[in-house]
């Protein structure tokens, strides 16, 4: 063990492995970042909806960012790493560890018709209790169930199933190892008990040897391989430790750990998490394990979050960001000038179905009381307010279920770059906005992950708590919030209203 007392002088780092790229930070005891890489990925669509990525390219990635995290420090000062995946997403090894397809992603639409029949296989209910998702296409086990239906002969030679924590923990250590907060993104972990479904497991006809053996967030997982050494540049002696999935890494270096604080990370999905001590399962939410040695995240999720912002400039104004790189402020700044409520347009981001509250992977977005009078300003704007509104009505019906009122979020991601953005956040919810100094919430939460795991805190908990440190606090406007609340109310009759013709 270190001495704790030079440990300032030491180093771990966290490794955000995202959709579209690889973050990594190395912290001192201190909380202070002492170097940084990035290293981006490639996404795969080979038809409409169909996302996949191929696994040797996250490894690739990971040795990229972590040679230049070594050059930037010296490695023997570098005593422990840990890791935060993107959930849902998954690759299939055959017995000699080589991926049978490419690993297909959480945005994956593929398995849509494959939902309805596999839940009820189980039972929606029994499927929601035991895995604490409500019946959606997000989870790992629709694309397996897919997977089994329309590629019987790949299925078949299936030896692991690897989230993106368990692929990179085995490139590093050898071993098939992943985090109880990675594991539960798949569907087929019961969030309960902490163990895999072997009521799950059977309808798939799997067995528990094809998936990684799962342990609680900051647990030692092993040390890097000699191998993994040479092509990372970190010592042969620097410790591998449980990390989680990057939502719930993400509330851990927000430290959102009390139902007072949700995080609320806005990027290509927007999601935001309240934690819970008790195990609960709602429609209003999906629950899954926090990165933290004990309780859960109720978590309320928008897969088209940036993402209905990118679709926008790309599909709709026909503009190539590399042309145009500053077409998101000029936007903002148009979407500056425009009343609260755009003159009455409103967005409803649903480009890829819903999740909470309604659960409806058919669902479509829509534009709705557009006119002449409007510009592009306005349909920006329109989509800002439009995600928005989304978040009132989701912490609106959490905070029912849970009987208690959320205080603020700590705003994460990409979009945390956008002043605009956490106004309307504060001016629509009502809530006080807070801007933490360390907005790569998921990666540094996957290095309080590390620096429990080799002692430097007690528990998770207390090292969120002491090194999360908080920029700036956004309060709301009480004229802009009472303007919002009457938008409010017609927003959140827009979905039902329309439902049944879109």
């Amino acid at each position: 063990m270190l001495n704790k007392n030079n440990s300032v002088d030491y180093f771990v780092i966290g490794i955000d492995c995202s959709t579209t790229g690889i973050k990594a930070i190395a912290i001192n005891k201190d909380g202070k970042i002492k170097a940084e890489a990035r290293a981006s990925l490639s996404l795969h669509s080979p038809q409409p909806n169909y996302y996949e990525q191929n696994p040797n390219d996250w490894w690739t990635a990971t040795q990229i960012v972590l040679r230049s995290i070594t050059k930037q420090i010296n490695s023997k000062k570098i005593v422990a790493l840990a890791i935060s995946n993107q959930r849902e997403t998954f690759v299939p090894l055959d017995v000699n560890g080589n991926h049978i397809r490419p690993a297909i992603l959480w945005l994956d639409e593929r398995c849509k018709n494959e939902v309805e029949a596999f839940a009820q296989k189980i039972g929606r209910n029994r499927i929601h209790r035991i895995t604490g998702k409500p019946v959606d296409y997000a989870p790992v086990v629709y694309r397996l169930a897919w997977m089994k239906k329309h590629e019987p002969k790949l299925y078949q030679k299936i030896g692991m199933i690897c989230d993106v924590h368990t692929y990179l923990t085995w490139k590093l250590t050898g071993k098939f190892k992943t985090s109880w907060a990675s594991a539960d993104p798949l569907g087929i972990f019961d969030l309960k008990y902490k163990t895999w479904s072997s009521i799950i497991l059977n309808a798939l006809e799997l067995q528990t040897k094809q998936l990684p053996c799962t342990f609680s967030p900051g647990t030692i997982l092993g040390k890097i391989t000699n191998e993994a050494s040479k092509t990372t540049g970190l010592d042969v002696n620097t410790q591998i430790v449980a990390g989680g999935g990057d939502g719930q890494a993400a509330g851990t270096g927000a430290n959102a750990l009390t139902h007072k604080r949700a995080y609320l990370n806005l990027g290509t999905a927007v999601v935001s998490g309240i934690y819970g001590s008790k195990y609960r399962i709602s429609n209003a939410f999906r629950t899954l394990c926090s990165c933290a040695e004990t309780g859960y995240y109720y978590e309320c999720s928008l897969r088209a979050g940036t993402f209905s912002l990118d679709w926008f400039i790309r599909k709709v104004l026909k503009i190539n960001t590399s042309n145009q790189p500053n077409i998101y402020k000029d936007l903002e700044r148009e979407a500056l000038k425009i009343e609260a409520g755009c003159n009455g347009l409103f967005y409803l981001p649903y480009l890829c179905g819903v999740m909470n509250p309604y659960w409806d992977v058919n669902a479509k977005g829509a534009f709705i009381s557009l006119s002449s009078f409007h510009t592009r300003g306005h349909m920006f704007r329109a989509i800002l307010e439009g995600i928005t509104f989304e978040q009132l009505v989701a912490i609106n019906a959490v905070e029912k279920v849970i009987n208690a009122k959320i205080e603020e979020f700590i705003v994460i991601g990409g979009g945390a770059k956008s002043k605009l953005w956490y106004h309307l956040l504060a001016n629509i919810t009502g809530k006080n906005i807070c801007i933490p100094k360390i907005t790569e919430a998921s990666a540094f939460g996957a290095a309080i992950c590390a620096s429990v795991g080799i002692g430097w805190y007690k528990n998770i908990r207390d090292a969120s708590d002491k090194l999360c440190k908080i920029k700036n606090i956004i309060t709301p406007d009480l004229t802009e919030n009472k303007k919002y609340n009457e938008y409010y109310k017609k927003y959140e009759k827009l979905y039902p209203s329309i439902k049944n013709i879109l």
